[in-house]
């Protein structure tokens, strides 16, 4: 299973060192502009002789100098900040999708593919801004403050005590408040997931909806959630607002106690006023690392929480793992067999063969475990007990990239993906010669559909190819299926709800293939076709064997099909 990865490791630890430098430049720019106004302040209250041109050219051109370096820095800061952020975020996003492209379809379908999308985008974004505005900023600051306050503690030791004094207090009544983030924000985000995965849902179904006429249904239940969703909201920015207005209490309490403690050396003639004006300037360059605790805080309480869902997802259940010392299936005629295979509550005890070339046609009623039995076929999902074996080799034992080659699948359940009409038939093959394709093409009747898009292969499909015909969808999916001559085919109901014209596509890439196909179908006329057929229901094979044989009985198939036994 993936794990999440290592905020710091050797790719990412130049970045910590150019943040420290940072820090170190930024205390240095903060150090040299306190002792040049105390300097110059020295210089003009106690009544020393006047600043010479020299003297003011000198003590203004470095300030000015000390001023522009701490702004340059705080730019590279946030630069630099965000190379890092970026740079882990990339790395959690690469396992999160590695993840995600191992999970079993049917392990993720019974997952909101709202949450799901969550962890690509808001939870990201929330590990994001805590690495580069939380943790990188809370490395700068932190060597920035503790330089400061060195160079402070010689320069005015009480006013340096004074100070750490209202940071370590900020700092605890930060980390008080920031549970309350951490509360409102899990209610956010939760709230944010529903309203995603409804959304999501109406836009699979619009048809649904519109049929039933439940729009006004949905948009009652979508109002409820975003009126829920903008409650916990707003209780976030409550929580967050505390810690932000902490933040700037705490800079100015900073302003005060330095004014206070100032004003008392001064008077007890332990401090010069030069020194007391280079600490509040000291304290002015520190305001803006006290008003970040806040937002530093409440990203951290939201990037706890984005760890954690991440780290849920990475951990799950569900995921697709080769077997350490995978081989490569062998060649062979594509003969698949099934044996004493069982999967939780859907299937049980399946022993069954289907032999190199043959057409096998399964039956049976919704829900008997077709599908799942073609699922098991392409190794996507595994058995609870029981092997799969493609010409003696156990599934279990080869190496995916082998079984996705040796095996090619349709069906409802493998929809055309966003993109082209052309990336869509090569996504299975990529590398297909011109002859291939053309073989392919012209069985499938591809050209037929191509002629009616203006922008032929460059023609972009919506989610699922909404924007074609089910025939046309149906030999694309044919089309991507049998590219690359895979040595088996899986077919799930791919003549349902097709027009004659489809279905001749159909009839024709079942006559042309010259492997083993496997067709799931409810078409009675199939059958006709079969070498060999299996009934399932109920997840049990109660019916397997030779077509000739099955037809001639009264068995389950005959009357499933209300058939007349077919004369001896």
């Amino acid at each position: 299973m993936e794990q999440l990865p290592r905020l710091f490791n050797r790719r990412r630890m130049p970045m910590l060192a150019m943040l420290i430098l940072n820090g170190l430049g930024q205390a240095s720019a903060a150090i040299g502009m306190a002792l040049l106004v105390e300097r110059a302040f020295d210089r003009l209250l106690v009544g020393a002789a006047p600043l010479a041109p020299g003297d003011i050219a000198w003590l203004g051109g470095g300030m000015a100098g000390a001023a522009v370096l701490s702004g340059w820095l705080r730019a590279r800061e946030r630069v630099e900040s965000e190379r890092l952020g970026q740079d882990y975020v990339h790395n959690v996003r690469m396992k999160l999708h590695r993840q995600l492209v191992t999970v079993s379809p049917r392990a993720l379908q019974k997952r909101s593919h709202g949450a799901t999308t969550l962890r690509f985008v808001g939870d990201l974004s929330a590990i994001r801004l805590w690495v580069s505005r939380g943790i990188a900023r809370l490395i700068v600051a932190g060597v920035t403050i503790v330089g400061v306050l060195a160079a402070m503690f010689i320069i005015a030791w009480p006013i340096a005590v004074a100070l750490a004094g209202v940071m370590a207090l900020s700092g605890l009544l930060t980390l008080r408040l920031g549970r309350n983030v951490e509360t409102a924000s899990r209610a956010s985000r939760r709230r944010r997931a529903r309203l995603s995965a409804n959304v999501n849902q109406q836009v699979a179904a619009i048809g649904v909806i519109h049929a039933f006429g439940q729009a006004d249904r949905e948009h009652d239940r979508l109002r409820r959630q975003s009126k829920r969703l903008r409650t916990a909201t707003i209780d976030r920015a409550r929580a967050t607002g505390n810690l932000l207005g902490l933040g700037e209490g705490s800079a100015a309490m900073a302003t005060a106690v330095t004014i206070a403690v100032g004003a008392v050396e001064v008077g007890a003639g332990r401090a010069s006023p030069g020194a007391v004006v280079a600490a509040m300037a000291i304290v002015g360059l520190l305001t803006a690392p006290l008003r970040d605790l806040g937002r530093v805080e409440a990203y951290r309480q939201d990037a706890r929480v984005a760890f954690e869902k991440v780290g849920r997802f990475l951990v799950g259940p569900g995921s697709l793992e080769e077997a350490s010392g995978a081989t490569p299936l062998r060649p062979g005629p594509g003969r698949l067999t099934f044996d004493n295979v069982w999967l939780d509550d859907s299937l049980t005890g399946i022993t069954v063969t289907a032999e190199p070339g043959s057409l096998v046609v399964i039956v049976g009623p919704n829900g008997a475990g077709k599908t799942t039995l073609l699922s098991l076929a392409v190794r996507l999902i595994d058995p609870s007990s029981g092997s799969i074996h493609v010409d003696g080799q156990d599934l279990a034992g080869a190496t995916l990239a082998s079984i996705r080659e040796a095996i090619g699948v349709a069906g409802p359940d493998f929809p055309l993906i966003r993109g082209t009409i052309g990336h869509n038939l090569r996504y299975r093959y990529p590398d297909a010669t011109d002859e291939e394709i053309d073989r392919v093409w012209r069985l499938c009747e591809i050209p037929d559909v191509l002629r009616v898009f203006p922008s032929g292969e460059e023609t972009r499909l919506t989610d699922g190819g909404g924007n074609l015909s089910a025939g046309q969808r149906q030999r694309i999916a044919l089309a991507r299926a049998i590219l690359g001559g895979p040595r088996i085919l899986l077919l799930d109901e791919a003549d349902a709800n097709l027009d004659p014209d489809a279905s001749t596509v159909v009839d024709r890439v079942l006559a042309a293939f010259p492997g083993t196909i496997l067709l799931v179908t409810h078409r009675r006329e199939r059958l006709a076709d079969a070498a060999a057929i299996w009934h399932l229901r109920d997840g049990r094979l109660v019916e397997a064997g030779p077509a000739g044989e099955i037809l001639h009985e009264d068995g389950p198939t005959t009357r499933m099909f209300d058939l007349e036994p077919a004369p001896a």
